[in-house]
């Protein structure tokens, strides 16, 4: 029964990530609940979180992430997720711990995504000597992230 309900969980979770991705917000979020309620996974609440910061709830955003975080602590990227709402809401310096647990997560298969964002965080702080070093560890581990190397090329006009 649990892997029936499981394997229902994450057609639902398919479901909802194109939904998303197609701008049917509102279906993504109910496919999304469906899915939670079938079989919670860290997954599922940190997409639903995704879906809410797109509808500008970004309270409730984190609020689904850290969700996520008590299914599986192990995965990085509620933690970024919630590291980029607080820059989005300009609490820098709130959001540099949730950062680094990203960076610091054993499951996550983006980890350049976090370094990108401390960049931000330090380049808003003027600290421009860190935001270049986390921008060179994030185009490092994925040498293609335009963000990021735009974003370095930025500042080192701003540096010079």
């Amino acid at each position: 029964m649990d892997d029936a309900r499981h394997d229902l969980a994450m057609e639902l979770f398919q479901q909802a990530y194109v939904s998303q991705m197609q701008g049917d917000l509102e279906i993504a979020v109910d496919l999304y609940k469906r899915s939670i309620e079938l079989y919670p996974t860290a997954e599922a609440y940190t997409f639903l979180g995704w879906t809410y910061s797109f509808q500008g709830l970004v309270e409730e955003a984190i609020t689904q992430c850290k969700n996520a975080i008590l299914i599986d602590p192990s995965f990085g990227n509620p933690y970024n997720d919630i590291g980029a709402y607080l820059i989005g809401q300009e609490k820098f310096d709130e959001a540099i711990p949730w950062l680094d647990k990203a960076i610091h997560s054993r499951r996550y298969e983006s980890y350049h995504y976090p370094w990108y964002n401390l960049a931000r965080v330090y380049a808003h702080k003027q600290l421009f000597n860190k935001a270049r070093e986390c921008l060179e560890k994030s185009l490092a581990i994925e040498p293609r992230y335009k963000l990021a190397s735009d974003a370095l090329a930025r500042l080192k006009t701003l540096v010079q």
